[in-house]
């Protein structure tokens, strides 16, 4: 089974300071959800984020995509060596792949 959603969006800077991300439509949103829920072992993660491992381009990274209570989807950051490695700036669509990572079960003692 896949754990990969693909998605184009725009990438915004966040409008408290020099934070760039990209906002995950509703259905690439609803795809994260449903594949955190069939892979996800462990305790929730902090913020209700979900991590996944992104690529844009030739660039591929760890991360978390966090919730966006105004839009009911999920936002994911996009670091400045991403930007400058794929020469994408504030105002670009953005091709985006994320593979939805499997939480790790912590042991009891």
């Amino acid at each position: 089974m896949s754990r990969t959603v693909a998605f184009v969006g725009e990438l915004f800077l966040w409008s408290d300071g020099g934070w760039h991300f990209i906002r995950l439509p509703a259905v690439a949103a609803e795809g994260v959800r449903e594949l955190h829920e069939d892979v996800w072992i462990g305790p929730p993660r902090g913020f209700g984020s979900v991590k996944v491992r992104a690529r844009i381009g030739g660039s591929t990274w760890e991360t978390s995509v966090f919730p966006e209570k105004d839009s009911g989807s999920f936002v994911l950051p996009v670091k400045k060596a991403v930007r400058v490695a794929e020469g994408i700036a504030a105002d670009d669509m953005v091709r985006v792949e994320l593979e939805v990572e499997p939480g790790i079960e912590e042991e009891t003692p």
